[in-house]
């Protein structure tokens, strides 16, 4: 079995997780977090048209992803668990979806809210859309 753990810095990725290893002790794991280019254009500073600011931006991104991985890592490895990491760039609802169909998931695991500036004020709205476009049956953790 592979599940897929759509994973940020937020309490409900944590949550998922734990649940994701207490629940599927067996399965392939796979830890997802998506690089949103949307979000960063919100956040970027005036100087974001400046040489080089993107592909800054971009390596701290994934330098960010890496340090999420390490911590999830130690609990995975506590549990015996197959883990394995994921960073990916795109929108996270779509990002989430095509992962999972292109990659031979068996079911997704995520938080009900994930962490992500814009999109979190909107209630939920990543674990929403991947509910209902997801090519897999989905746990959603609180």
């Amino acid at each position: 079995m592979h599940v897929l753990v759509p994973y940020d810095d937020s309490e409900g990725s944590e949550h998922a997780l734990e649940h994701a290893l207490d629940q599927y002790p067996d399965a392939t794991v796979t830890l997802l977090h998506v690089i949103d280019l949307v979000d960063a254009g919100y956040a970027s500073p005036v100087d974001g048209t400046l040489p080089g600011f993107w592909e800054e931006w971009f390596e701290n991104e994934q330098a960010a992803s890496e340090q999420l991985f390490e911590s999830a890592r130690e609990k995975a490895g506590d549990a015996g668990a197959d883990l394995r990491t994921e960073s990916v760039v795109g929108r996270p609802t779509r990002a989430i979806n095509d992962y999972a169909e292109d990659n031979d998931v068996d079911h997704i695991v995520m938080g009900s809210h994930g962490r992500s500036g814009v999109t979190r004020v909107l209630l939920g709205s990543v674990a929403e859309g991947v509910v209902r476009r997801a090519p897999v049956p989905v746990t959603i953790v609180r």
